[in-house]
């Protein structure tokens, strides 16, 4: 079953966040990881939740997406990540497709 992690992005080092942008796809390759959602126009329809920017990879499991989070390739990744910018992050099982 498919899993999404989705990120809330608060850039505040924006020359190291393109750093990051650019070495993060390849690392997401060998877990079967992809972009859904990578910044964009948010568009606010209901609440007060409003992030600047938010991101979404599709993986095909939870346990893909654990791999990837926690893999060797994307540990400098993913310190330039936590260097350049706040995020709140959180994974999220998909829809059964049998069901």
């Amino acid at each position: 079953m498919s899993a999404y992690i989705i990120v809330e992005v608060k850039v505040h080092d924006a020359r190291l966040y393109e750093e990051y942008k650019g070495q993060v796809q390849p690392t997401l390759e060998k877990y079967g990881g992809r972009f859904l959602v990578r910044g964009g126009q948010i568009d606010l329809l209901e609440g007060d939740w409003n992030p600047s920017r938010l991101v979404v990879l599709e993986f095909p499991s939870a346990e893909n997406a654990r791999a990837w989070w926690s893999s060797p390739e994307y540990a400098d990744p993913k310190a330039l990540r936590q260097r350049a910018a706040v995020t709140r992050m959180i994974l999220a099982d998909g829809v059964d497709p049998r069901r």
